[in-house]
């Protein structure tokens, strides 16, 4: 099955649906993106892009309120808190600093810059 992203004003993903692999088949059995993406134009109207659910193509699997990068050719997360900057390899975002690897749980303070130990 295929995952096609509807991307809505501002590049945001509205929702995300699942496609029958062989509406993406070409004459020739290929496929295609542009007959997947034409396909869910024809019932729904609007843009569609093709998502990966492993990650294969852009860079990460769509979800609602995702941010669709045409120059990047992926799609972003949204950006959990203003401190984080986005890793240009995985366009995932990154606290200033790592996680812990200590085995605990964590959540990350925004107001401190810190890990803390969730409860």
């Amino acid at each position: 099955m295929a995952h096609f992203a509807e991307i809505g004003l501002d590049n945001i993903v509205i929702r995300v649906i699942v496609v029958n692999n062989a509406e993406l088949l070409d004459g020739n059995g290929a496929e295609q993106e542009s007959l997947g993406a034409e396909f869910c134009r024809d019932l729904f109207g609007g843009t569609w892009v093709q998502t990966s659910y492993n990650g294969n193509i852009r860079k990460n699997f769509a979800g609602q309120g995702y941010t669709y990068d045409s120059s990047r050719n992926a799609f972003i997360p949204p950006k959990p808190f203003a401190s984080w900057t986005l890793d240009e390899a995985t366009c995932r975002w990154e606290a200033p600093t790592p996680y812990p690897s200590d085995g605990q749980e964590y959540s990350w303070d925004e107001a401190s810059g810190t890990w803390n130990v969730s409860d």
